[in-house]
């Protein structure tokens, strides 16, 4: 059962992977000042797709930011997953009691969670055995967060009334559509699609070759049970994902090899 905590004293980490200038964060953190005390630590600049790296080789440096001449936050020239190490260990006042990752500017769905730094920083805090959210919006272009930062604020209560099961995160995705359009909230399963990777090959200005990497989505499987299937008939998507990659169903199968040195 979760621990009854008033809503006045709730403690709150939001974080990202776009960098702490992107709008989708402050979305959020308007959104979350509504429940409790916010801190934002997240990246000084974008770290999109850089999973669950951490920093070992180099010292992570923090300063302060203003936005529109408040206090915001703190920005850290680490990777997602850093940041919330950092807040929890040296920055927050107390353990928070949530971490709330986004929102991020495009989906994060099927088998793309494992290149996210968005999910990788909620999967972090879960880690730490802090219940954990993950919030992109299916666009990459500039566009309207607050149906995105209302949902959150609403799952955010649920979470401190229902609890979550230990080493589970949600994973939200919300469509590109005005709130009016968007037909409801699915709770689903993970995808199997990914992206097909496609290099460009060009030449700099001393002729040196260089690769710019891009691709396309393909869609695996569908229906209103499937992560990006739901976003693209306009639901919201809600799925728990956890950090355990052991495949259990193959374990005893494997066992049976008889594996010896």
């Amino acid at each position: 059962m979760p621990t009854k905590i008033k809503m006045s004293e709730l403690s709150i980490l939001i974080t990202n992977d776009d960098g702490i200038f992107a709008p989708g964060i402050l979305a959020l953190k308007q959104a979350m000042d509504k429940l409790g005390r916010v801190t934002v630590v997240a990246p000084l600049s974008e770290k999109s797709a850089v999973g669950h790296a951490i920093t070992l080789s180099d010292p992570l440096r923090v300063e302060t930011v203003e936005r529109d001449g408040d206090f915001f936050g703190y920005a850290v020239n680490g990777t997602p997953a850093d940041c919330v190490k950092l807040a929890v260990s040296a920055l927050c006042e107390k353990k928070p009691d949530l971490v709330v990752s986004g929102i991020n500017l495009g989906p994060n769905t099927a088998t793309n969670i494992l290149y996210s730094g968005t999910v990788s920083a909620a999967a972090e805090g879960v880690m730490l055995g802090i219940p954990s959210m993950a919030v992109s919006v299916a666009s990459f272009s500039k566009t309207n967060f607050e149906p995105a930062a209302r949902f959150a604020l609403s799952l955010a209560n649920k979470i401190f009334q229902k609890g979550l099961p230990d080493g589970t995160l949600l994973n939200v995705n919300v469509p590109a559509v005005p709130q009016e359009e968007i037909r409801g909230v699915r709770m689903t399963r993970q995808g199997k699609g990914g992206y097909t990777t496609a290099f460009d090959k060009r030449n700099d200005l001393h002729n040196r070759t260089y690769y710019w990497q891009g691709g396309k989505h393909n869609q695996i499987d569908s229906g209103l049970d499937v992560d990006d299937s739901a976003v693209m008939e306009n639901y919201i998507s809600v799925t728990p994902v956890h950090y355990d990659l052991t495949n259990h169903a193959f374990l005893k199968d494997l066992q049976a090899w008889q594996l010896q040195l």
